[in-house]
């Protein structure tokens, strides 16, 4: 099973969660740029599981491995690009009980009616969030190869429950947030005190087996104005388009969001300024995006992250077979906050459709 991304990139990912290996072929990356490996592999850590109390303990090194398209060197040739992850530390015993019975929040009953009986679910197969991890391959190259266009990504930890870090100034968000992001790679958040909420929050709701949600708030700096197009392949089209590949994301926003609609026109309107040689916005409700097209200000969007479904609390289900109601119990290593993980994948996947936009004609 695969799924596909891009207009001018070509991205497909493919396996499942307890497959041997789960992989992701693309075509459209930069000919002859130099892959930084070592970034790379600090970047995909970032995601990969096992890394902190915050997240499931099942261990997954999740290095990647080039089967095409990058030479001698970490080149990239302009040919397809093929990598995988090999998966190493699958438990599919944890899921043997759940062959008829649908996991409350989980992709199991959807699929099972598309796809049939036959559909592997086993860890979520082709619907598991393991899957964000090569878009994390792809999406780590893009976001070194922005950086030498003069474009940065970074994101952090907007909410955790009704926990709240210190939100992006809109207008003026940049490299001295994201060095302070940088340098809380565990929780990356600008304010020290909420993030040691958020994490007392995440604690609570493991020993109490059950989850807890939150909201990423991500921001792309530095890109031209006039940037993409308007009405049904514009900025927020394409980077929503990715976004909601992430498994666990209900909602987007951009800039000022759900609260522009409590404003008036007068309140909303961000008002054009110049230094006698650029033209740029004093406010930035917009998010930096007008029409579908970049205004030269930074980017900034929001996404609401579910509560992880796998919880340990008995749960209520349905027997697909006798068609009775059954009480439910999940076994496995499940993340008490898929926010914290999700966090890189977001940066992920801005930075492949910001590069996909810059490919535009």
């Amino acid at each position: 099973m695969s799924t596909n991304y891009g207009k001018n990139i070509n991205i497909m990912i493919y396996g499942g969660s307890h497959d041997s290996e789960i992989g992701i072929v693309a075509k459209g990356l930069p000919k002859d740029f130099r892959i930084d490996l070592d970034e790379l592999y600090a970047f995909m850590k970032r995601r990969a599981p096992g890394q902190n109390s915050m997240s499931t303990q099942r261990k997954e090194p999740d290095v990647p491995e080039f089967l095409s398209g990058v030479a001698e060197g970490n080149i990239l040739t302009g040919e397809t690009v093929h990598a995988v992850i090999r998966n190493t530390n699958q438990r599919s015993s944890d899921y043997s009980n759940l062959t008829f019975v649908p996991r409350p929040s989980h992709a199991d009953f959807a699929a099972r009616m598309k796809y049939g009986e036959n559909v592997d679910l086993r860890g979520g197969g082709h619907f598991s969030g393991r899957l964000t991890a090569p878009m994390c391959i792809v999406g780590g190259i893009c976001l070194q190869y922005l950086r030498t266009q003069g474009i940065d990504i970074a994101a952090h930890v907007y909410s955790i429950g009704n926990v709240c870090d210190t939100p992006f100034d809109l207008a003026n968000v940049g490299k001295t947030e994201f060095e302070i992001l940088r340098k809380r790679q565990e929780l990356p958040v600008l304010s020290e005190q909420a993030g040691e909420k958020m994490r007392m929050l995440i604690e609570e709701a493991r020993a109490e087996g059950d989850s807890i949600g939150g909201i990423i708030e991500c921001a792309a700096v530095g890109l031209p104005a006039g940037l993409g197009e308007h009405m049904f392949d514009g900025i927020e089209n394409r980077i929503s388009g990715i976004v909601f590949g992430i498994p666990g994301v209900k909602g987007i926003e951009f800039g000022e969001g759900f609260g522009v609609s409590r404003l008036r026109g007068s309140e909303n309107n961000d008002p054009f300024v110049t230094d006698g040689k650029n033209i740029r916005t004093a406010t930035n409700r917009a998010g930096g995006v007008l029409g579908g097209m970049s205004t030269g200000m930074p980017v900034v969007f929001r996404g609401a992250m579910k509560p992880t479904p796998s919880i340990y609390k008995e749960q209520d289900s349905v027997d697909m077979v006798s068609m009775k109601p059954v009480k439910l119990q999940i076994k496995g290593r499940h993340d008490p906050c898929i926010v914290l993980r999700a966090l890189p994948v977001f940066e992920a996947a801005a930075a492949i459709a910001v590069y996909d936009l810059l490919s535009d004609k």
